[in-house]
Protein backbone atom coordinates (compact mmCIF):
# COMPACT_ATOMS: atom_id res chain seq x y z
CA UNK A 1 0.00 0.00 0.00
CA UNK A 2 1.89 3.18 -1.12
CA UNK A 3 1.55 6.27 -2.58
CA UNK A 4 3.18 5.95 -5.88
CA UNK A 5 4.59 9.75 -6.85
CA UNK A 6 3.93 13.07 -5.05
CA UNK A 7 4.68 15.97 -6.81
CA UNK A 8 5.72 18.84 -4.49
CA UNK A 9 6.02 22.61 -5.59
CA UNK A 10 8.35 24.63 -3.48
CA UNK A 11 5.64 27.77 -3.09
CA UNK A 12 3.22 25.50 -2.17
CA UNK A 13 2.02 23.62 1.10
CA UNK A 14 -0.42 21.59 -0.82
CA UNK A 15 0.59 18.32 -2.58
CA UNK A 16 -0.78 16.50 -5.33
CA UNK A 17 0.16 12.89 -5.14
CA UNK A 18 -0.56 9.76 -7.31
CA UNK A 19 -1.73 6.68 -6.32
CA UNK A 20 -2.46 3.30 -7.75
CA UNK A 21 -6.26 1.88 -7.31
CA UNK A 22 -4.60 -1.82 -6.62
CA UNK A 23 -4.28 -0.50 -3.25
CA UNK A 24 -6.55 2.52 -2.85
CA UNK A 25 -3.83 4.80 -2.00
CA UNK A 26 -3.89 3.37 1.70
CA UNK A 27 -1.42 5.12 3.69
CA UNK A 28 1.45 2.80 5.07
CA UNK A 29 2.37 2.68 8.76
CA UNK A 30 0.68 2.84 11.94
CA UNK A 31 -2.81 4.56 11.74
CA UNK A 32 -2.87 7.82 14.59
CA UNK A 33 -6.16 6.62 16.08
CA UNK A 34 -8.79 3.40 15.12
CA UNK A 35 -12.41 3.03 15.56
CA UNK A 36 -14.03 -0.12 16.20
CA UNK A 37 -16.83 -0.50 14.00
CA UNK A 38 -17.90 -4.37 15.48
CA UNK A 39 -18.18 -2.73 19.49
CA UNK A 40 -21.15 -0.58 20.39
CA UNK A 41 -18.83 2.33 21.60
CA UNK A 42 -17.26 2.10 18.30
CA UNK A 43 -20.68 2.66 16.63
CA UNK A 44 -21.85 5.11 18.94
CA UNK A 45 -18.80 7.23 18.65
CA UNK A 46 -19.53 7.66 14.77
CA UNK A 47 -23.21 8.08 15.76
CA UNK A 48 -24.50 5.11 13.18
CA UNK A 49 -26.25 1.95 13.31
CA UNK A 50 -25.67 -1.05 11.26
CA UNK A 51 -28.55 -1.94 8.50
CA UNK A 52 -28.45 -5.45 7.11
CA UNK A 53 -30.84 -6.75 4.48
CA UNK A 54 -30.26 -10.21 2.41
CA UNK A 55 -31.07 -10.29 -1.38
CA UNK A 56 -33.29 -12.23 -3.86
CA UNK A 57 -32.03 -13.40 -7.11
CA UNK A 58 -34.43 -12.17 -10.05
CA UNK A 59 -34.78 -12.79 -13.58
CA UNK A 60 -35.14 -9.58 -15.55
CA UNK A 61 -35.15 -9.13 -19.02
CA UNK A 62 -32.03 -8.22 -20.89
CA UNK A 63 -30.86 -7.68 -24.54
CA UNK A 64 -27.75 -10.28 -26.14
CA UNK A 65 -24.83 -9.26 -27.97
CA UNK A 66 -25.25 -7.35 -30.85
CA UNK A 67 -22.78 -7.03 -33.84
CA UNK A 68 -21.02 -4.29 -31.73
CA UNK A 69 -20.34 -6.75 -29.08
CA UNK A 70 -22.63 -4.61 -26.48
CA UNK A 71 -26.03 -5.87 -25.38
CA UNK A 72 -27.80 -4.30 -28.72
CA UNK A 73 -28.90 -7.81 -30.10
CA UNK A 74 -31.93 -9.79 -29.39
CA UNK A 75 -34.19 -9.58 -26.30
CA UNK A 76 -33.17 -12.41 -23.41
CA UNK A 77 -33.81 -13.27 -20.37
CA UNK A 78 -31.17 -12.95 -17.33
CA UNK A 79 -30.42 -12.65 -13.72
CA UNK A 80 -30.24 -9.73 -11.26
CA UNK A 81 -30.06 -9.21 -7.35
CA UNK A 82 -32.15 -7.04 -5.37
CA UNK A 83 -32.44 -5.12 -3.75
CA UNK A 84 -29.60 -2.55 -5.20
CA UNK A 85 -28.77 -1.17 -2.10
CA UNK A 86 -24.97 0.70 -2.87
CA UNK A 87 -26.32 4.19 -3.26
CA UNK A 88 -25.79 7.20 -1.14
CA UNK A 89 -29.46 7.90 -1.41
CA UNK A 90 -30.49 4.34 -0.89
CA UNK A 91 -33.51 3.84 1.77
CA UNK A 92 -32.87 1.23 4.07
CA UNK A 93 -34.76 3.04 7.34
CA UNK A 94 -36.62 -0.26 6.72
CA UNK A 95 -33.75 -2.62 6.88
CA UNK A 96 -33.31 -4.78 10.32
CA UNK A 97 -30.42 -2.77 12.62
CA UNK A 98 -28.45 -4.93 13.89
CA UNK A 99 -25.67 -4.73 17.17
CA UNK A 100 -22.46 -4.44 16.36
CA UNK A 101 -21.52 -7.08 18.48
CA UNK A 102 -23.08 -9.20 16.13
CA UNK A 103 -21.15 -8.87 13.21
CA UNK A 104 -19.58 -12.26 12.69
CA UNK A 105 -23.35 -13.75 13.41
CA UNK A 106 -23.67 -16.21 10.04
CA UNK A 107 -26.70 -14.81 7.95
CA UNK A 108 -28.42 -15.33 4.78
CA UNK A 109 -30.06 -18.45 3.36
CA UNK A 110 -26.66 -20.43 2.84
CA UNK A 111 -25.26 -21.85 -0.47
CA UNK A 112 -25.46 -19.69 -3.34
CA UNK A 113 -25.95 -16.06 -1.49
CA UNK A 114 -25.33 -12.34 -1.21
CA UNK A 115 -26.50 -9.95 1.14
CA UNK A 116 -25.96 -6.38 2.75
CA UNK A 117 -24.32 -4.50 5.69
CA UNK A 118 -24.89 -0.36 5.54
CA UNK A 119 -23.66 2.11 7.75
CA UNK A 120 -23.71 6.05 7.53
CA UNK A 121 -20.90 7.17 9.53
CA UNK A 122 -19.69 10.98 11.09
CA UNK A 123 -16.01 11.62 11.44
CA UNK A 124 -15.86 12.66 15.21
CA UNK A 125 -14.59 15.90 17.39
CA UNK A 126 -12.04 13.32 18.44
CA UNK A 127 -11.00 10.11 18.93
CA UNK A 128 -9.08 9.95 22.18
CA UNK A 129 -6.64 12.63 22.07
CA UNK A 130 -6.34 12.55 18.02
CA UNK A 131 -8.01 15.38 16.02
CA UNK A 132 -9.16 13.87 12.80
CA UNK A 133 -9.04 16.82 10.82
CA UNK A 134 -7.00 17.08 7.64
CA UNK A 135 -6.37 13.11 8.13
CA UNK A 136 -7.39 10.62 5.67
CA UNK A 137 -9.84 7.72 7.22
CA UNK A 138 -9.37 4.30 5.70
CA UNK A 139 -11.81 1.54 6.44
CA UNK A 140 -11.36 -2.32 6.32
CA UNK A 141 -13.32 -5.29 6.88
CA UNK A 142 -13.04 -9.16 6.18
CA UNK A 143 -16.05 -10.80 5.27
CA UNK A 144 -16.17 -14.38 5.03
CA UNK A 145 -16.38 -15.19 1.63
CA UNK A 146 -15.88 -12.30 -0.28
CA UNK A 147 -17.13 -8.24 -0.39
CA UNK A 148 -16.78 -5.28 -2.40
CA UNK A 149 -17.44 -2.18 -1.06
CA UNK A 150 -19.19 0.97 -1.87
CA UNK A 151 -18.51 4.52 -0.55
CA UNK A 152 -20.74 7.38 -0.86
CA UNK A 153 -23.08 5.72 -3.56
CA UNK A 154 -19.83 4.84 -5.50
CA UNK A 155 -18.15 1.43 -6.13
CA UNK A 156 -14.81 1.79 -8.30
CA UNK A 157 -12.51 -0.41 -9.89
CA UNK A 158 -9.38 -0.09 -12.17
CA UNK A 159 -8.00 -2.97 -14.43
CA UNK A 160 -5.82 -5.76 -12.41
CA UNK A 161 -7.35 -4.07 -9.13
CA UNK A 162 -7.59 -6.77 -6.17
CA UNK A 163 -8.96 -5.47 -2.98
CA UNK A 164 -10.01 -2.19 -1.96
CA UNK A 165 -13.30 -2.06 -3.12
CA UNK A 166 -13.60 -5.01 -5.16
CA UNK A 167 -12.69 -8.33 -4.20
CA UNK A 168 -9.69 -9.01 -2.43
CA UNK A 169 -9.17 -12.65 -2.36
CA UNK A 170 -10.72 -15.30 -0.51
CA UNK A 171 -11.57 -14.26 3.12
CA UNK A 172 -9.15 -11.51 2.28
CA UNK A 173 -9.05 -8.32 3.93
CA UNK A 174 -10.79 -5.16 2.16
CA UNK A 175 -8.92 -2.12 2.63
CA UNK A 176 -9.26 1.33 1.61
CA UNK A 177 -9.61 5.18 1.45
CA UNK A 178 -12.75 6.61 2.67
CA UNK A 179 -12.27 9.95 2.83
CA UNK A 180 -9.20 12.60 2.26
CA UNK A 181 -9.06 15.62 4.25
CA UNK A 182 -12.06 14.77 6.55
CA UNK A 183 -13.50 16.98 8.58
CA UNK A 184 -15.25 16.14 12.03
CA UNK A 185 -18.95 16.11 11.17
CA UNK A 186 -18.38 14.80 7.97
CA UNK A 187 -20.84 12.05 6.95
CA UNK A 188 -19.82 8.65 4.99
CA UNK A 189 -22.12 6.37 3.86
CA UNK A 190 -20.58 2.53 3.66
CA UNK A 191 -22.16 -0.19 1.67
CA UNK A 192 -20.68 -3.64 2.14
CA UNK A 193 -22.08 -6.24 -0.49
CA UNK A 194 -21.42 -9.79 0.87
CA UNK A 195 -20.83 -12.56 -1.43
CA UNK A 196 -21.01 -16.26 -0.44
CA UNK A 197 -18.08 -18.62 -2.19
CA UNK A 198 -16.92 -20.05 -3.94
CA UNK A 199 -19.24 -18.81 -6.50
CA UNK A 200 -18.85 -22.24 -8.83
CA UNK A 201 -19.11 -24.53 -5.66
CA UNK A 202 -21.82 -23.10 -3.64
CA UNK A 203 -20.63 -23.67 0.15
CA UNK A 204 -22.88 -25.51 3.03
CA UNK A 205 -21.83 -22.25 5.58
CA UNK A 206 -22.94 -18.34 5.60
CA UNK A 207 -22.17 -14.79 4.99
CA UNK A 208 -20.40 -13.39 8.37
CA UNK A 209 -18.08 -10.30 9.22
CA UNK A 210 -15.09 -10.69 10.86
CA UNK A 211 -14.34 -7.31 11.95
CA UNK A 212 -14.69 -3.60 10.91
CA UNK A 213 -12.55 -0.96 11.50
CA UNK A 214 -12.16 2.89 10.63
CA UNK A 215 -8.59 4.24 11.16
CA UNK A 216 -7.22 7.37 10.43
CA UNK A 217 -3.48 8.45 9.51
CA UNK A 218 -2.01 11.54 9.14
CA UNK A 219 -1.05 12.14 5.11
CA UNK A 220 0.23 14.64 3.16
CA UNK A 221 -2.86 17.14 2.10
CA UNK A 222 -4.29 17.67 -1.28
CA UNK A 223 -5.34 15.53 -4.03
CA UNK A 224 -4.16 12.83 -5.56
CA UNK A 225 -3.94 11.22 -9.37
CA UNK A 226 -5.77 7.94 -10.04
CA UNK A 227 -5.13 4.98 -12.13
CA UNK A 228 -8.59 5.64 -13.98
CA UNK A 229 -11.14 3.70 -12.19
CA UNK A 230 -14.36 2.86 -13.61
CA UNK A 231 -17.18 3.75 -11.56
CA UNK A 232 -21.10 3.10 -11.48
CA UNK A 233 -22.97 4.98 -13.84
CA UNK A 234 -27.09 4.83 -14.59
CA UNK A 235 -28.62 6.41 -18.15
CA UNK A 236 -32.36 7.36 -17.89
CA UNK A 237 -33.47 7.15 -21.70
CA UNK A 238 -36.47 9.38 -22.05
CA UNK A 239 -36.09 9.34 -25.67
CA UNK A 240 -34.53 7.25 -28.60
CA UNK A 241 -32.23 10.18 -29.44
CA UNK A 242 -30.29 9.51 -26.15
CA UNK A 243 -29.12 6.44 -27.50
CA UNK A 244 -27.28 8.12 -30.19
CA UNK A 245 -25.50 10.48 -27.61
CA UNK A 246 -25.15 7.68 -24.92
CA UNK A 247 -24.11 4.29 -26.02
CA UNK A 248 -25.81 0.89 -24.26
CA UNK A 249 -22.66 0.15 -22.17
CA UNK A 250 -21.33 3.89 -20.83
CA UNK A 251 -18.50 4.03 -18.93
CA UNK A 252 -17.33 6.62 -16.30
CA UNK A 253 -14.01 6.84 -14.94
CA UNK A 254 -12.89 8.64 -11.84
CA UNK A 255 -9.47 10.21 -12.60
CA UNK A 256 -8.63 12.37 -9.77
CA UNK A 257 -9.94 12.74 -5.82
CA UNK A 258 -9.31 14.57 -2.64
CA UNK A 259 -9.92 17.95 -3.74
CA UNK A 260 -12.40 20.60 -1.54
CA UNK A 261 -14.47 21.00 -4.67
CA UNK A 262 -13.96 20.88 -8.38
CA UNK A 263 -15.36 23.23 -10.71
CA UNK A 264 -15.17 25.32 -13.98
CA UNK A 265 -13.27 23.12 -16.35
CA UNK A 266 -11.44 23.87 -19.90
CA UNK A 267 -9.80 21.70 -22.19
CA UNK A 268 -6.56 23.17 -23.76
CA UNK A 269 -6.11 21.53 -27.00
CA UNK A 270 -2.24 22.03 -27.20
CA UNK A 271 0.83 20.28 -25.88
CA UNK A 272 -0.68 16.83 -26.52
CA UNK A 273 -4.02 18.12 -24.46
CA UNK A 274 -4.93 18.76 -20.72
CA UNK A 275 -7.42 20.21 -19.14
CA UNK A 276 -7.32 22.99 -16.23
CA UNK A 277 -10.04 23.20 -13.66
CA UNK A 278 -10.68 25.01 -10.66
CA UNK A 279 -10.81 24.45 -6.95
CA UNK A 280 -12.51 27.23 -5.76
CA UNK A 281 -12.42 26.32 -2.21
CA UNK A 282 -8.99 25.47 -2.43
CA UNK A 283 -8.04 28.79 -4.06
CA UNK A 284 -6.43 26.84 -7.02
CA UNK A 285 -6.83 25.61 -10.41
CA UNK A 286 -5.65 22.41 -11.34
CA UNK A 287 -3.99 21.00 -14.49
CA UNK A 288 -4.52 17.19 -15.74
CA UNK A 289 -2.63 15.42 -18.18
CA UNK A 290 -4.32 12.21 -19.39
CA UNK A 291 -1.91 9.82 -20.65
CA UNK A 292 -3.20 6.17 -22.16
CA UNK A 293 -0.49 4.32 -21.99
CA UNK A 294 1.61 5.95 -18.80
CA UNK A 295 0.27 7.15 -15.06
CA UNK A 296 -1.67 10.70 -16.18
CA UNK A 297 -0.53 13.92 -14.17
CA UNK A 298 -2.26 16.16 -12.14
CA UNK A 299 -0.13 19.44 -11.26
CA UNK A 300 -1.14 22.75 -9.38
CA UNK A 301 -1.20 24.84 -12.59
CA UNK A 302 -1.44 28.41 -10.42
CA UNK A 303 -2.03 29.42 -7.13
CA UNK A 304 -3.87 31.90 -5.55
CA UNK A 305 -6.53 31.99 -8.72
CA UNK A 306 -9.06 33.89 -7.48
CA UNK A 307 -8.47 35.72 -4.53
CA UNK A 308 -5.19 37.59 -2.91
CA UNK A 309 -6.46 39.33 -0.34
CA UNK A 310 -5.50 38.78 3.16
CA UNK A 311 -8.80 37.68 4.57
CA UNK A 312 -9.06 34.56 2.52
CA UNK A 313 -9.89 32.53 5.51
CA UNK A 314 -13.65 34.08 5.83
CA UNK A 315 -13.97 32.96 2.04
CA UNK A 316 -15.74 29.22 1.20
CA UNK A 317 -14.98 29.84 -2.31
CA UNK A 318 -12.55 32.52 -2.60
CA UNK A 319 -10.61 31.19 -5.65
CA UNK A 320 -11.56 30.93 -9.67
CA UNK A 321 -14.55 29.61 -10.91
CA UNK A 322 -15.57 29.64 -14.46
CA UNK A 323 -12.83 29.16 -16.98
CA UNK A 324 -12.17 29.32 -20.62
CA UNK A 325 -10.02 30.74 -23.39
CA UNK A 326 -10.50 33.30 -26.10
CA UNK A 327 -10.43 32.91 -29.98
CA UNK A 328 -6.88 33.54 -29.32
CA UNK A 329 -6.31 30.91 -27.30
CA UNK A 330 -5.87 32.68 -23.70
CA UNK A 331 -7.07 31.42 -20.30
CA UNK A 332 -9.82 33.66 -19.33
CA UNK A 333 -10.50 33.49 -15.27
CA UNK A 334 -13.71 34.31 -13.33
CA UNK A 335 -12.37 34.92 -10.23
CA UNK A 336 -14.75 34.48 -6.95
CA UNK A 337 -12.71 36.14 -4.43
CA UNK A 338 -10.80 39.16 -6.03
CA UNK A 339 -14.57 39.57 -7.91
CA UNK A 340 -13.66 39.97 -11.31
CA UNK A 341 -12.73 38.67 -14.86
CA UNK A 342 -9.50 38.54 -15.96
CA UNK A 343 -7.39 37.12 -18.86
CA UNK A 344 -3.52 35.70 -19.24
CA UNK A 345 -1.84 37.54 -21.82
CA UNK A 346 0.87 35.67 -23.99
CA UNK A 347 3.68 37.25 -22.16
CA UNK A 348 2.95 36.31 -18.74
CA UNK A 349 0.81 39.37 -17.94
CA UNK A 350 -2.66 39.61 -17.04
CA UNK A 351 -5.62 42.04 -18.19
CA UNK A 352 -8.76 42.66 -16.23
CA UNK A 353 -11.05 42.37 -18.10
CA UNK A 354 -14.26 43.72 -16.17
CA UNK A 355 -14.29 44.13 -12.17
CA UNK A 356 -17.40 46.66 -12.09
CA UNK A 357 -20.43 47.81 -13.65
CA UNK A 358 -21.43 51.69 -13.34
CA UNK A 359 -18.96 52.22 -10.59
CA UNK A 360 -19.78 49.24 -8.57
CA UNK A 361 -17.86 46.16 -7.60
CA UNK A 362 -19.23 42.95 -9.46
CA UNK A 363 -20.56 40.25 -6.98
CA UNK A 364 -18.74 37.42 -7.71
CA UNK A 365 -18.30 36.27 -11.56
CA UNK A 366 -19.56 32.55 -11.99
CA UNK A 367 -19.23 31.14 -15.20
CA UNK A 368 -18.22 32.31 -19.08
CA UNK A 369 -18.27 31.55 -22.74
CA UNK A 370 -16.63 33.58 -25.77
CA UNK A 371 -18.43 34.04 -28.82
CA UNK A 372 -16.74 33.53 -31.90
CA UNK A 373 -15.92 37.05 -32.58
CA UNK A 374 -14.78 37.71 -29.05
CA UNK A 375 -17.71 38.76 -27.26
CA UNK A 376 -17.36 37.21 -23.75
CA UNK A 377 -20.55 36.85 -21.66
CA UNK A 378 -20.47 35.90 -17.89
CA UNK A 379 -23.28 35.33 -14.94
CA UNK A 380 -22.39 37.05 -11.78
CA UNK A 381 -24.11 35.78 -8.77
CA UNK A 382 -22.58 35.93 -5.01
CA UNK A 383 -22.21 32.64 -4.53
CA UNK A 384 -18.27 33.58 -4.20
CA UNK A 385 -18.89 35.92 -1.06
CA UNK A 386 -18.39 34.77 2.06
CA UNK A 387 -22.70 35.76 3.06
CA UNK A 388 -24.01 35.59 -0.32
CA UNK A 389 -26.79 38.11 -0.65
CA UNK A 390 -26.21 39.25 2.66
CA UNK A 391 -22.88 40.22 2.62
CA UNK A 392 -21.60 43.51 3.29
CA UNK A 393 -19.10 43.56 0.83
CA UNK A 394 -22.10 43.32 -1.67
CA UNK A 395 -22.57 46.52 -3.66
CA UNK A 396 -24.89 45.61 -6.55
CA UNK A 397 -28.47 45.09 -6.04
CA UNK A 398 -29.20 42.55 -8.35
CA UNK A 399 -27.57 39.47 -10.04
CA UNK A 400 -26.57 40.01 -13.78
CA UNK A 401 -25.63 38.50 -16.93
CA UNK A 402 -23.01 40.47 -18.55
CA UNK A 403 -21.37 40.72 -21.70
CA UNK A 404 -17.51 42.30 -22.55
CA UNK A 405 -17.95 43.63 -26.49
CA UNK A 406 -15.38 45.85 -27.52
CA UNK A 407 -13.99 46.15 -24.52
CA UNK A 408 -17.67 47.66 -22.92
CA UNK A 409 -19.05 45.78 -20.31
CA UNK A 410 -22.64 45.26 -20.83
CA UNK A 411 -25.95 44.24 -18.35
CA UNK A 412 -27.56 42.15 -20.43
CA UNK A 413 -29.80 40.35 -18.39
CA UNK A 414 -31.25 39.95 -14.80
CA UNK A 415 -33.82 37.81 -14.80
CA UNK A 416 -32.36 35.33 -12.07
CA UNK A 417 -31.68 35.87 -9.02
CA UNK A 418 -28.30 33.30 -8.59
CA UNK A 419 -27.26 33.29 -12.89
CA UNK A 420 -24.74 30.46 -12.98
CA UNK A 421 -24.28 28.25 -16.12
CA UNK A 422 -23.93 29.71 -19.77
CA UNK A 423 -23.84 28.63 -22.80
CA UNK A 424 -23.82 29.54 -26.63
CA UNK A 425 -26.14 27.70 -29.50
CA UNK A 426 -23.18 26.20 -32.08
CA UNK A 427 -24.87 28.33 -34.06
CA UNK A 428 -24.11 31.44 -31.09
CA UNK A 429 -28.25 32.91 -31.93
CA UNK A 430 -29.10 31.85 -28.70
CA UNK A 431 -27.68 32.27 -25.59
CA UNK A 432 -29.10 29.56 -22.30
CA UNK A 433 -28.33 30.84 -19.01
CA UNK A 434 -29.34 29.06 -15.64
CA UNK A 435 -30.53 30.10 -12.25
CA UNK A 436 -29.57 28.58 -8.97
CA UNK A 437 -32.59 29.27 -6.69
CA UNK A 438 -31.80 30.52 -3.25
CA UNK A 439 -34.58 29.81 -1.08
CA UNK A 440 -33.48 32.15 1.77
CA UNK A 441 -34.55 34.87 -0.43
CA UNK A 442 -37.71 33.11 -1.34
CA UNK A 443 -35.71 32.05 -5.09
CA UNK A 444 -37.39 28.47 -6.26
CA UNK A 445 -37.04 29.04 -9.93
CA UNK A 446 -34.93 26.05 -11.66
CA UNK A 447 -34.94 27.09 -15.01
CA UNK A 448 -33.02 27.76 -17.88
CA UNK A 449 -33.74 30.43 -19.92
CA UNK A 450 -33.06 31.10 -23.67
CA UNK A 451 -32.53 34.65 -25.19
CA UNK A 452 -31.62 35.82 -28.57
CA UNK A 453 -27.89 36.97 -28.98
CA UNK A 454 -27.76 40.46 -31.08
CA UNK A 455 -24.16 41.65 -33.13
CA UNK A 456 -23.34 43.89 -30.28
CA UNK A 457 -23.38 41.64 -27.90
CA UNK A 458 -27.15 42.36 -26.30
CA UNK A 459 -29.90 40.17 -25.97
CA UNK A 460 -33.19 40.31 -26.31
CA UNK A 461 -36.49 37.97 -26.15
CA UNK A 462 -35.66 36.11 -23.16
CA UNK A 463 -37.95 33.14 -22.49
CA UNK A 464 -38.02 29.73 -20.35
CA UNK A 465 -36.10 27.43 -22.13
CA UNK A 466 -37.02 24.37 -19.47
CA UNK A 467 -38.22 24.28 -16.21
CA UNK A 468 -36.94 22.36 -13.33
CA UNK A 469 -39.34 23.07 -10.95
CA UNK A 470 -40.70 19.14 -10.61
CA UNK A 471 -37.36 17.54 -10.21
CA UNK A 472 -36.63 16.01 -7.00
CA UNK A 473 -33.60 17.01 -4.87
CA UNK A 474 -32.30 20.10 -3.35
CA UNK A 475 -29.59 21.00 -6.12
CA UNK A 476 -30.04 24.31 -8.08
CA UNK A 477 -28.69 24.27 -11.91
CA UNK A 478 -25.02 24.84 -11.94
CA UNK A 479 -22.99 24.19 -15.31
CA UNK A 480 -24.31 24.05 -19.16
CA UNK A 481 -22.51 22.83 -22.03
CA UNK A 482 -23.71 22.09 -25.91
CA UNK A 483 -22.81 19.20 -28.04
CA UNK A 484 -22.22 20.50 -32.05
CA UNK A 485 -26.28 19.43 -32.52
CA UNK A 486 -27.25 21.88 -29.70
CA UNK A 487 -28.34 19.57 -26.99
CA UNK A 488 -27.87 20.97 -23.69
CA UNK A 489 -26.13 19.00 -21.25
CA UNK A 490 -27.05 20.51 -17.21
CA UNK A 491 -26.27 20.17 -13.91
CA UNK A 492 -29.91 19.82 -12.46
CA UNK A 493 -31.25 18.16 -9.73
CA UNK A 494 -30.38 14.37 -9.93
CA UNK A 495 -27.74 14.03 -12.28
CA UNK A 496 -26.47 15.42 -15.92
CA UNK A 497 -29.86 16.12 -17.79
CA UNK A 498 -29.86 15.93 -21.59
CA UNK A 499 -32.18 18.75 -23.36
CA UNK A 500 -32.46 18.90 -26.79
CA UNK A 501 -32.73 21.78 -28.81
CA UNK A 502 -36.15 22.25 -28.77
CA UNK A 503 -36.17 21.72 -25.02
CA UNK A 504 -37.45 18.31 -24.76
CA UNK A 505 -35.41 16.45 -21.82
CA UNK A 506 -34.13 13.36 -23.56
CA UNK A 507 -32.35 11.75 -20.59
CA UNK A 508 -30.13 11.88 -17.19
CA UNK A 509 -26.77 10.86 -16.65
CA UNK A 510 -26.62 9.48 -13.17
CA UNK A 511 -22.97 9.47 -11.63
CA UNK A 512 -22.05 8.53 -7.54
CA UNK A 513 -21.29 11.92 -6.99
CA UNK A 514 -23.17 15.09 -8.47
CA UNK A 515 -21.63 16.71 -11.47
CA UNK A 516 -21.59 20.49 -10.97
CA UNK A 517 -19.51 21.37 -14.19
CA UNK A 518 -17.86 19.72 -17.14
CA UNK A 519 -15.52 20.51 -20.49
CA UNK A 520 -15.51 18.36 -23.81
CA UNK A 521 -12.35 17.28 -23.95
CA UNK A 522 -9.74 14.65 -25.97
CA UNK A 523 -8.81 15.29 -29.28
CA UNK A 524 -12.07 14.57 -31.10
CA UNK A 525 -14.24 16.55 -28.50
CA UNK A 526 -16.21 13.25 -27.32
CA UNK A 527 -14.59 12.75 -23.92
CA UNK A 528 -17.36 14.74 -21.44
CA UNK A 529 -14.54 15.92 -18.60
CA UNK A 530 -17.44 16.01 -15.46
CA UNK A 531 -16.53 18.33 -12.18
CA UNK A 532 -18.37 16.55 -9.39
CA UNK A 533 -17.62 17.39 -6.17
CA UNK A 534 -14.56 16.48 -4.62
CA UNK A 535 -13.71 14.50 -8.11
CA UNK A 536 -12.53 14.98 -11.66
CA UNK A 537 -14.38 12.07 -13.75
CA UNK A 538 -14.79 11.66 -17.75
CA UNK A 539 -17.32 9.84 -19.75
CA UNK A 540 -17.31 8.83 -23.42
CA UNK A 541 -20.12 10.09 -25.42
CA UNK A 542 -21.34 9.63 -29.69
CA UNK A 543 -21.05 13.46 -30.06
CA UNK A 544 -18.51 16.12 -30.00
CA UNK A 545 -19.29 18.97 -27.99
CA UNK A 546 -18.62 22.81 -28.69
CA UNK A 547 -15.23 23.90 -27.00
CA UNK A 548 -13.10 27.19 -27.30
Amino acid sequence: MKLISIIILSTLIALVASSSNNDAGVPTGKPEASIDLGSSGGVALVKADWRYSDTRIVEVDFRGPGQDKQPTGVPVKTFDYTPHAGGVEFDDSKWEVISPTTLDQRRGNGRLGFNWYRLKLTIPDRIGDFDPAGSTAVFETSLDDYAEIWVDGELSRAPGQSGGSVIAGWNATNQLVVGRNVKPGQQIQLAIFGINGPLSNPPTNFIWMRYARLTFYKSAPGPVVLTPSEVNVEVVRNDPAMNEIVGPNPKVYKLADGFLFTEGPVWVNKDGGYLLFSDPNANTIYKYVPNDSEQARLEVFRTRSGFSGADVAEYGQPGSNGLTLDPQGRLTINQHGNRRVVRDEKDGAQTVLADTYEGQRLNSPNDLIYRSDGTLFFTDPPFGLPKFFNDPRKELTFSGVYSIYRGKVQLVAKDFTGPNGIALSPDEKYLYVGNWPVAEIGDRNKAVMRYEVQPDGTLKNGKLFFDFGNAPGEDGLDGIKVDLKGNLYVSAPGGLWVISPAGKHLGTIITPRHVHNMAWGDADGKTLYLCARAGLYRIRLNLPGLRP
